[in-house]
């Protein structure tokens, strides 16, 4: 064994051991978020839980000895990475969640990766393999007759339709994040200090958004909120987020695919187990399309790493 291939062996088992992780947490964060809405807006709790998950990484910076100050470059590709995946593209989530059940959006999510393609083709020039668009593709047809599915199921209600709507502006706000990652990337921002300061970022973003249209600020401290707060916060967000962005640094924005591939069956799993949810066919033909495009981006990955 040549000595790129033992220093390539350990790269990747920590790459595949931190998406286990990453789609352990994001499969069960889907209902977590659950517990957050009711009497709570959620720009109240989003606030809370990137304000809360930057604090955390800011100390965790400072404390390994890491630098928490950024270039002028540096500061503007985080600014958009915070304004798009840490504001908009959560609020949406939360949003959705009260309009359809939380797995629903998780396999929505799926269609991150093709809108992912798409992006950096347009705005970086980055070429993917044919079997990465096919993989993609496929992912977004599954989205469509899942999403089409439940909308009919529900009778073609407002509230559907309006879930599924908001779930498709948080995957494109989530990629524009993801572009945004990536050129704080290029101008040299350390991962944990750039997601810090992009959740520092979005948590100010939504916070003068709430104060503009007049949120109401009222928190009831159940032990259900404040349990699936610092879950969200701690796991979901510095955890995961952390993992996710250093492997994507490390092997790609393109392993993403592996995370949302193995991330809807356990959000439906979840659902089904706690939220009482109910798929139809439609649905199972929609998850099945959707991993079978994971399977796709999978093996187009491996092509580009050998």
């Amino acid at each position: 064994m040549s000595t790129s291939n033992r220093t390539a062996m350990p790269a990747s088992v920590f790459a595949l051991g931190g998406v286990a992780v990453c789609a352990l947490i994001w499969g069960t964060t889907w209902y977590a978020i659950t517990h957050q809405l009711g009497a709570v807006d959620p720009v109240v709790s989003v606030v809370m839980r990137f304000g809360l998950a930057a604090a955390i990484l800011f100390a965790v910076v400072k404390f390994t000895g890491g630098r928490i100050g950024l270039t002028t470059r540096q500061h503007l590709a985080v600014l958009g990475q915070g304004g798009f995946a840490f504001s908009v593209s959560y609020l949406c989530v939360y949003r959705a969640e009260e309009n359809i059940a939380s797995a629903i959006v998780a396999v929505i999510f799926a269609a991150l990766a093709f809108v992912n393609l798409v992006l950096f083709r347009l705005a970086s020039g980055q070429k993917a393999a044919a079997s990465a668009w096919l993989g993609a593709a496929l992912g977004v047809i599954g989205v469509a007759v899942l999403s089409g599915g439940e909308i009919l199921r529900a009778g073609l209600s407002e509230r559907a339709a309006l879930g599924v709507g908001l779930s498709i502006v948080a995957v494109i706000a989530s990629a524009f994040g993801n572009w945004f990652a990536w050129r704080g990337q290029q101008a040299g921002a350390g991962v944990l200090a750039g997601t810090a300061w992009a959740m520092a970022y979005g948590t100010g973003l939504l916070a003068l958004f709430g104060l503009a249209t007049g949120v109401s600020w009222a928190v009831e401290w159940t032990p259900a909120y404040v349990v699936s707060l610092l879950y969200l916060s701690l796991f979901g967000s510095v955890i995961a987020f952390g993992l996710y962005f250093t492997i994507a640094r490390a092997r790609g924005y393109a392993l993403a695919s592996y995370i949302s591939a193995l991330t809807p069956p356990i959000a439906m799993g979840v659902s089904v187990l706690f939220e009482g949810a109910r798929f139809g066919p439609s649905a199972l033909a929609g998850l099945a399309l959707v991993l079978a495009g994971q399977l796709a981006l999978m093996r187009a990955n491996r092509k580009v790493r050998r």
